[in-house]
């Protein structure tokens, strides 16, 4: 079956659409759940583009290179499944497809090009006369998408296609604003092929929550009453990488999960580095459910690409094990065991008390650590990136007087 005659109305292009002729538009925005069926739009616009449109150029652009080549290409919603493989240049995908380049060329001379969000100098010289951003809100750097709309020149009327699970970022906020952008919403349970008892399993759990109106119904929220940190003082002091002054001191702080499995917390591990300019840069998050000896090489792999000065570890739960797992990596890796002595609101305040300052800087977006930091109104657990972000800080801050109390 053609995907026009099987996708739901608001999954196809305004001018696609049956019945309807809705062409002036410029950018459509699909502002949807998780399981909505966006990157399957997404995919299909982009693959229709290209297949009806000889010898053009068309730009697919992903948070990072492995959502690029994992989801936008080669995923079951990907690229590669919304062509087929009889319209690939000589019918063979291994002759069309690069992977090391993110390159598909077709039989009609069209070619489609991938890229990273999170490298945006690479987009500064490829043209395109139709493009697909596919999880903008989850996009590091924000210049990716002024580098994406600026090689969108090529042709009459280059479009844009944009999906994504919203954030109040500015961004987000802004293509809803736009006259140009053609914004449609949906939510997750649109989608009636998932499984019904997954459906309910998640209705069960997230309705009515924060998380559930954001991640399901695709609602773009306000800041939380009461949070430490709102999204507008994050991205007041927000720099590009190349903007940064020479570091001071980097650390490495490591919140390790208690267990490893499939519904365990996430391990926290930020990096973050003290300016000669004696301001803080949050620098890099690559927190996520991770075994034992996974997280500590990746602690390891940070701290000697970034030169590090040490490794900051919370040993509540993890005791004796952190600096174990560490030593068997690396055995004169510098390490630092700190214990939380006080409450978790307690520790986080002077560190929301810097970004209030002015003092801190993230490099780029960090998409899941910021909506932790945005919603924390202290009691229960923290998140686990956001304690690794207060240790990270602290640590840093405590070495220049900035914050005038132990952490262990």
């Amino acid at each position: 079956m053609k995907w026009i005659e099987k996708a739901r109305p608001n999954q196809l292009a305004p001018n696609g659409r049956k019945g309807t002729r809705e062409g002036d538009w410029g950018i459509w925005f699909i502002n949807a759940g998780r399981s909505f069926g966006k990157t399957l739009a997404g995919a299909n616009w982009i693959a229709s583009q290209a297949m009806t449109r000889p010898e053009t150029i068309g730009g697919i652009i992903a948070p990072t290179a492995a959502d690029l080549r994992r989801v936008c290409f080669e995923g079951p919603s990907g690229i590669l499944q919304a062509i087929p493989q009889v319209c690939l240049w000589k019918g063979r995908i291994d002759k069309a497809y690069n992977r090391q380049t993110s390159e598909l060329l077709l039989w009609n001379g069209s070619k489609i090009m991938g890229f990273s969000a999170h490298e945006p100098d690479r987009m500064r010289g490829p043209q395109y006369h139709y493009a697909w951003g596919d999880e903008v809100a989850a996009w590091r750097y924000e210049d990716a998408y002024d580098q994406l709309n600026l090689g969108l020149r090529l042709g009459k009327q280059p479009r844009l296609c944009l999906t994504s699970t919203p954030r109040p970022t500015k961004l987000i906020r802004s293509l809803v604003k736009d006259p140009r952008c053609y914004v449609v919403g949906g939510s997750t349970f649109e989608n009636t092929a998932l499984d019904q008892t997954v459906l309910d399993k998640w209705r069960e759990k997230y309705e009515g929550t924060r998380l559930g109106r954001q991640e399901l119904y695709a609602e773009i929220l306000e800041d939380v009453e009461g949070a430490l940190w709102t999204h507008g003082l994050i991205d007041r002091e927000r720099r590009k990488a190349e903007n940064l002054p020479d570091m001071r001191r980097i650390v490495i702080a490591l919140d390790p999960a208690v267990t490893s499995g499939g519904d365990s917390d996430e391990t926290g591990i930020i990096v973050a580095g003290l300016g000669e300019d004696n301001r803080y840069y949050v620098l890099e998050d690559e927190s996520g459910r991770y075994k034992p000896d996974e997280w500590a090489n990746i602690a390891v792999r940070l701290y000697r690409e970034k030169q590090a000065d040490r490794i900051v570890a919370e040993v509540n739960n993890g005791g004796d094990l952190v600096e174990r797992m560490l030593r068997i990596v690396d055995k004169a890796v510098s390490y630092r065991a700190v214990r939380a002595s006080r409450g978790k609101l307690t520790r986080a305040e002077p560190i929301a008390s810097l970004y209030e300052q002015s003092k801190v800087s993230h490099v780029g977006a960090f998409a899941t650590l910021e909506d932790q930091m945005c919603t924390y109104i202290g009691g229960g657990d923290s998140p686990d990136r956001l304690d690794a972000l207060v240790w990270a800080l602290t640590d840093l801050s405590s070495s220049t007087g900035a914050v005038g109390w132990r952490i262990s």
